[in-house]
């Protein structure tokens, strides 16, 4: 469980906020649920990960103002579609989007097959499309809203070990650009939070090793390591009226990688 968070920012208008995350169960994503939910908002999240998306409801219920856990696989746009319209239905009309779903399992271009491509489109991509296809209505009746797309640094380094995923995250930025335009003149923000290399715990037990360590130091101006809260505080700034007039821009959390 992340520590401190009472020591940071508090947003009033993000209090009784209805809120939208994908991917919430682990991770970033669960970051994100934490932190909306401390302050106050009204949260939503799906994930495939039932069994911790269930243990972090049941440890947020204790403090009250329970998020909603919908069991969702986000390549069923279907399914993503019901889990927007059960939300709206149980905590209002959706005026936070964060789409931070995604999967970066390593892969070479000789081993990635036509299906393994759409797959990862569809992981990665595709879903943060319908979503604020299908948030849009709500946003617009509300006046407004914020969007925010998630990206990563890897397109703009070019890593060279997971290819379809960097060219998914390239196209996010692509993605916010266009429907900021789209969306902007019904005063909804689409922007992209872009992370660096964030110390999840998967991250750390898959990919973490003495190489790793070593290419960090190397690479980020700051010292620390990138923890999932600090990619969630950002979030929290996107989504309050804080940060009215941002939109079509990237909002790179990287620690001086690029």
């Amino acid at each position: 469980m992340e520590a401190n968070i009472e020591n940071y920012a508090v947003f009033p208008s993000l209090r009784q906020r209805s809120v939208f995350i994908t991917g919430g169960g682990s991770g970033i994503g669960e970051s994100l649920v934490r932190h909306f939910h401390a302050q106050g908002s009204r949260v939503a999240f799906v994930d495939v990960a039932e069994e911790s998306s269930r243990q972090l409801v049941a440890e947020l219920a204790a403090e009250g103002n329970a998020p909603l856990f919908i069991p969702c696989d986000l390549r069923e746009i279907s399914q993503l579609q019901a889990a927007i319209e059960q939300a709206k239905q149980a905590n209002g009309p959706i005026q936070v989007l964060c789409n931070n779903a995604g999967n970066d399992d390593r892969h070479r271009t000789a081993e990635v097959t036509p299906a393994y491509w759409d797959d990862r489109m569809a992981v990665n991509l595709k879903h943060q499309f319908f979503a604020a296809q299908a948030v849009r209505p709500q946003m617009r009746d509300l006046g407004g809203g914020s969007i925010i797309n998630f990206g990563s640094i890897t397109w703009m380094v070019g890593d060279p070990d997971c290819p379809a995923y960097v060219t998914a995250k390239a196209a996010v930025y692509g993605m916010t650009r266009a429907l900021a335009r789209e969306f902007g003149p019904e005063r909804i923000r689409v922007n992209c939070m872009v992370p660096g290399w964030v110390m999840t715990q998967r991250q750390m037990r898959l990919w973490l090793d003495p190489a790793g360590e070593r290419q960090i130091g190397e690479r980020q101006c700051l010292p620390d390591r990138l923890q999932p809260e600090d990619i969630a505080r950002m979030a929290l700034f996107l989504a309050a009226d804080d940060s009215r007039m941002c939109s079509s821009q990237q909002f790179i959390v990287d620690g001086g990688w690029v």
